[in-house]
């Protein structure tokens, strides 16, 4: 299985901006002054961020798989089912966090709030189809061919690369979000302090790009 290996590595590579873009949301520290933000909009950034850290440790064990796959010697069957599980958690996390987004609604108090949080829910809603479309995609490929199921992995693998550009939306529309007491009402929860310290020591040997905070 000296073929599909290399491969699976690229998924694993590519699957890593995943938790980059989460990261997006809870990884900036609060810019300071005495007088907090809204406690309205406190409270809706405790909405968005209880949401964060379940996604973001799904979307990381994700990542986790396909890297360990792609370091055994794993049988076409078990590379499958393992890039299939890891497109669906993929999809799910996505798509959850777009839920939460959506259900929080736009944030007190911030003009053009509708309109920025409309983008991130668009860009995530975005990501998870991309992810479900690789799932089947996966879940069709021949592992009894060897060669044909390679050469289905690598177009995937190939279509992972191209997702960087819908990463890089996601990220853009998310710090278009955290403006101003977004930003600051964000560093106050908890539960987003917690993925950000827990990607900090991570983040330095990614080679994924990481979001200013």
């Amino acid at each position: 299985m000296e073929g599909t290996n290399p491969v699976n590595k690229k998924l694993a590579a590519a699957l890593s901006g995943g938790a980059v873009l989460v990261v997006a949301l809870s990884g900036c520290t609060s810019s300071g002054g005495d007088k907090g933000p809204d406690p309205k909009l406190v409270a809706w950034a405790k909405s968005v961020c209880d949401a964060v850290p379940a996604q973001d440790a799904k979307i990381k064990a994700a990542n986790a798989a396909i890297s360990t796959t792609a370091a055994d010697t794993a049988k076409p069957e078990t590379l499958q089912k393992t890039d299939s599980q890891a497109f669906q958690d993929m999809a799910d996390g996505y798509k959850a966090i777009a839920t939460a987004v959506s259900d929080a609604g736009a944030p007190p108090g911030v003009q053009d709030g509708a309109k920025r949080l409309q983008d991130v829910v668009k860009s995530f809603n975005g990501l998870s189809a991309s992810y479900a479309g690789l799932k089947k995609q996966v879940d069709a490929l021949n592992t009894k061919d060897q060669a044909k199921f390679a050469s289905g992995l690598h177009d995937i693998a190939v279509q992972m690369t191209d997702l960087e550009k819908q990463h890089k939306s996601g990220t853009d529309a998310l710090e278009k979000l955290q403006q101003g007491d977004v930003k600051n009402a964000i560093a106050q929860q908890a539960s987003c302090k917690k993925v950000a310290a827990t990607a900090s020591s991570s983040s330095s040997s990614s080679s994924a790009p990481t979001t200013a905070g």
